[in-house]
């Protein structure tokens, strides 16, 4: 039977926003059930573990991965992560899509010789999909070592914030930075 409240989520994201648009965005991508996987808070500081570790690393790897991708202040936390992304109005440094054109023709191989090429600005679901599924795989690889089973790690989606000031900037900023000082206050905050 169809869980109908599994498959009528409504989407978080702005309906008509460009979300490859250069500017800053505020995201925080939750644990499944806010299971603590990355450490704990101790006297007002992360301290993170081996899956934490992870997370930390492959979020500061993002500009690897993106060129058109800057990072500003991030923490992981226990169960969920926060952090600030800035994507610039840069074509040039825009990941490559390649798809046929029209006129393809098969080469000796019977590979395609003519591909038109095209500069495609990742969206910022792109980009946390990817993170996700990277920490996910680099998790699940411990867990498979140690013979456990690790279940999901992340909730199914995300949120994000399209910061629109610096006003905004340097709250949502402060928030990122004193999040584990203030960690009992928190909505994420589950013993």
């Amino acid at each position: 039977m169809r869980d109908v409240r599994r498959h009528n989520r409504r989407s978080t994201r702005l309906k008509g926003y460009d979300y490859t648009q250069a500017g800053a965005y505020f995201i925080t991508i939750p644990c499944q059930n806010r299971k603590h996987r990355f450490g704990k808070i101790e006297a007002g500081e992360m301290i993170l573990n081996e899956f934490g570790r992870i997370a930390y690393d492959e979020w500061q790897k993002l500009p690897e991965r993106f060129p058109n991708l800057d990072l500003d202040v991030f923490q992981v936390m226990p169960n969920h992560m926060h952090g600030i992304i800035i994507l610039n109005d840069n074509p040039v440094r825009a990941t490559l899509a390649v798809a046929p054109s029209g006129d393809a023709t098969k080469n000796d191989l019977g590979e395609n010789d003519d591909w038109a090429t095209a500069r495609v600005a990742p969206t910022i679901g792109n980009i946390i999909g990817a993170y996700k599924s990277i920490v996910f795989n680099k998790c699940l690889e411990i867990y498979k070592s140690q013979n456990k089973t690790m279940g999901k790690l992340w909730q199914r989606n995300y949120w994000e914030i399209i910061i629109r000031n610096e006003r905004s900037h340097q709250n949502i900023s402060a928030y990122i930075i004193n999040n584990p000082k203030k960690w009992q206050e928190d909505k994420f905050y589950k013993k």
